[in-house]
């Protein structure tokens, strides 16, 4: 899988989610075999750059691989400002966000409220193509509803207008997150264009995978959430589609040990306030399969002092491998 010059170490990619593929998290899924990450939604509207919210999530500092930050707006000079920006600031590729459900950004006519106005999209994306030097991809629902599933016109229009790549989530907007990802629409996408397709949604183990990539004929997949409290996945699939086998799953204390260090790389990311706080929502993810977690999830929600959350993590962890050897 190759975007322009940029050549993955394999077709799997991190999709950016907000509030989630932060730095620490993006780091993590990078070294557990994703052969790319893309940043959290990065604002277009220049008023918001300098906000601790846009500072941190255009941190990429000590981060390695390929530096995809993505941008969401609705009008095409700012987001070639937004591009201009972001690329001064490290990005080497900038993904356009045209896939995003949110209320608060399809309000504003902007994600996948885009997929309405063939012509709005074709203006950001020269907007931004011409804008800078580095390659330009873009992100898209299969259409704006299940009556409308206009992703083939998109991707004819992403293709023509100089995007190197396109990630296709397999449900319309309208369809949020409900039911299931279709791939219908994915390979009828696939079939239209030359450039790279990423398929997106519902991938969430091994197999699932090998079977979106063959139905759909995608380059590469992007998995999301997918990977919430498991960045093994991208190791395993690409075992398996390398193999055809299975890897086994992380030991307990694999599972101990990542699980600590994503939550210390948390609080030294975020802060003495902000950090135990965000990682609350990582660690029930982690835990969540977890048969007997859930009294320690509530326990563990209620924990403000990161030192705190740290040793009840590791006792947690003490009597798994006591009651495993009993």
């Amino acid at each position: 899988m190759q975007i322009a010059q940029y050549k993955l170490d394999n077709p799997l990619i991190l999709a950016p989610m907000a509030g989630v593929t932060d730095r620490p998290f993006r780091i993590l899924c990078k070294e557990l075999g994703a052969g790319m990450t893309v940043s959290e939604m990065m604002a277009s509207n220049p008023k918001l750059w300098n906000t601790k919210k846009s500072l941190m999530r255009s941190d990429h500092s000590g981060e390695p691989g390929i530096r995809s930050v993505q941008i969401a707006g609705a009008e095409p000079e700012m987001m070639a400002q937004a591009a201009q920006h972001n690329v001064e600031n490290g990005a080497e590729i900038i993904d356009i966000n045209m896939g995003c459900p949110a209320k608060k950004v399809c309000k504003k006519a902007a994600g996948s409220a885009l997929l309405q106005y063939p012509d709005l999209v074709e203006d950001i994306i020269k907007a931004v193509v011409n804008a800078v030097d580095v390659p330009v991809t873009l992100k898209i629902r299969t259409g704006w509803n299940p009556d409308n599933r206009n992703g083939v016109e998109i991707a004819k229009i992403a293709q023509d207008n100089g995007i190197q790549a396109l990630a296709v989530h397999g449900r319309t907007r309208a369809c949020k997150y409900q039911g299931f990802a279709e791939y219908d629409t994915m390979a009828a996408i696939k079939q239209a264009i030359d450039i790279p397709m990423v398929a997106n949604g519902d991938i969430t183990n091994p197999e699932k995978a090998k079977f979106v990539l063959e139905y759909t004929g995608a380059d590469a997949l992007m998995i999301g959430r997918g990977a919430q409290g498991n960045p093994w996945i991208f190791r395993e699939i690409w075992h398996y589609l390398q193999t055809g086998e299975f890897l086994e799953a992380p030991s307990i204390e694999e599972v101990r040990k990542v699980m600590i260090r994503h939550v210390l790389g948390l609080h030294q990311f975020y802060g003495d306030h902000m950090g135990p706080k965000i990682a609350r929502k990582h660690v029930s993810w982690y835990l969540q399969e977890q048969a007997d977690s859930k009294e320690f999830r509530s326990t563990f929600n209620r924990i403000d002092d990161g030192a705190e959350q740290i040793d009840v993590l590791n006792l947690y962890f003490e009597q798994k491998q006591q009651a495993k050897a009993a």
